[in-house]
């Protein structure tokens, strides 16, 4: 187990699509062990894989570590949002975007496919608080990061901000 680097925002493995995990062997368990062991430390409620440089589909949450005993630490590997109802708003924040915090829009219920750390495949039904990091968490494996949710006006200022508020470079690649 280790603390891993978390990636920041301009990052281009971040806009990358994770692969999907062949099977759950040591390697996986270590890198949840990984995932776990540097969200805690960050105090994050939810780290995907990409977020330290592990291009794979496994993620991990934690929505209340800071209450003792409340919710569990849950490693979901290759999950997938089967079905969903409801929507909200709320704040939302990313140990890979730091100090950026804003409302996003998301279903307040879903239903995930998963395979848990012993390989066995779970579907598994959240709502609240741990469905919208379930959710967060999945688009770091499809190389979305939350700020992309926004709306169009909002995203161009908060790239505006990350980059320092300086206008994007002639000819220089987009801002995703």
């Amino acid at each position: 187990m280790a603390v891993r680097r978390i990636l920041t925002y301009g990052d281009p493995l971040l806009e990358r699509r994770s692969a999907p995990v062949a099977g759950v062997d040591e390697k996986v368990r270590e890198l949840v062990a990984d995932l776990l062991e540097t969200m805690d430390a960050e105090r994050g409620i939810g780290l995907a894989a990409p977020q330290i440089g592990a291009l794979r589909r496994v993620i991990v949450v934690h929505p209340r570590p800071e209450e003792e005993g409340s919710g569990r630490r849950l490693a979901l590997i290759n999950p997938e949002i089967v079905a969903y109802a409801g929507s909200c708003v709320f704040e939302e924040g990313c140990l890979s975007v730091p100090g950026t915090y804003a409302e996003v829009r998301r279903p307040e219920r879903v239903r995930a496919r998963y395979f848990d750390t012993g390989g066995e495949e779970r579907i598994e039904e959240f709502d609240g608080l741990m469905a919208r990091v379930v959710q967060h968490e999945i688009d770091h494996l499809d190389g979305v990061l939350f700020v992309e949710r926004l709306a169009p006006m909002r995203l161009a200022l908060l790239k505006r901000k990350l980059r320092g508020g300086r206008a994007p470079a002639a000819g220089g690649p987009p801002l995703r």
